[in-house]
């Protein structure tokens, strides 16, 4: 069997090593990250079957590292962390975490939980491509960067939150509860008309001809669909 490829986002080398020596062992391939960018862009790269997550990372923090993964990717996540207080455990895993361990920690325990992790895994839904593409525009949600004809676009936070949920669920349609409920946040206050507002802005945004869109349409009193994909052809 092919062996399960594992990415420690740790930049403490001492535990990048112990974790190394220690899962290879066992027959793991382990991919290390030292910074939350590059632990991104190696989940897009490389897809791996579980991810080990530090919070304290030097260039972000590790729940932003969550946070911008789990716009794309169901892959298992296991927080590791100093961290022990019950606050941050029930919000990693509010957030998307699955599991959540406290250093130290012993490679058997460490080992079970990655076991649960991949059975879990097995029963999951399989990740859509993190890259959207569709007549001229791109979303890449690893990086968080859109483009249109080849020209970046900038995006205001609540308007790329937006653009993720739709590109997440591109092809189908998006009732404005569940638009809500994953753009905003379950607490927050919004309307159907805050939704139409920030649409209306995409689109001049996103679209060649806002008029007509050709990527982000409305289904009446429903919600709102962005077009399947078109891939990498």
């Amino acid at each position: 069997m092919e062996p399960k490829t594992l990415l420690v986002i740790e930049d403490e080398v001492a535990i990048l090593r112990f974790l190394r020596s220690s899962l290879e062992q066992s027959g793991w391939k382990v991919l290390e990250a030292k910074t939350g960018r590059i632990g991104l862009s190696l989940a897009t790269d490389n897809k791996p079957d579980v991810i080990l997550l530090d919070l304290g990372l030097p260039d972000m923090d590790g729940f932003a590292v969550l946070k911008a993964l789990r716009q794309w990717s169901s892959v298992p996540v296991i927080i590791i962390s100093a961290r022990g207080q019950e606050y941050d455990k029930v919000r990693g895993l509010n957030i998307g975490a699955d599991d959540y361990l406290t250093k130290p920690f012993g490679i058997p325990e460490l080992t079970a939980r990655l076991q649960v992790a991949l059975r879990h895994a097995e029963h999951g839904a399989q990740d859509a491509s993190p890259i959207y593409k569709h007549t001229g525009l791109k979303v890449d949600l690893a990086t968080r960067r859109v483009w249109l004809r080849k020209n970046e676009i900038r995006l205001s936070p609540l308007q790329y939150g937006v653009l993720a949920v739709l590109v997440k669920h591109a092809g189908r349609v998006v009732l404005h509860g569940q638009l809500m409920k994953e753009a905003w946040g379950e607490n927050r206050d919004v309307t159907p008309e805050t939704i139409r507002i920030v649409v209306h802005q995409l689109r001049h945004k996103i679209e060649p001809d806002p008029v007509r869109p050709r990527s982000l349409k409305t289904e009446a009193g429903v919600g709102y669909i962005l077009e399947a994909s078109e891939g990498d052809s």
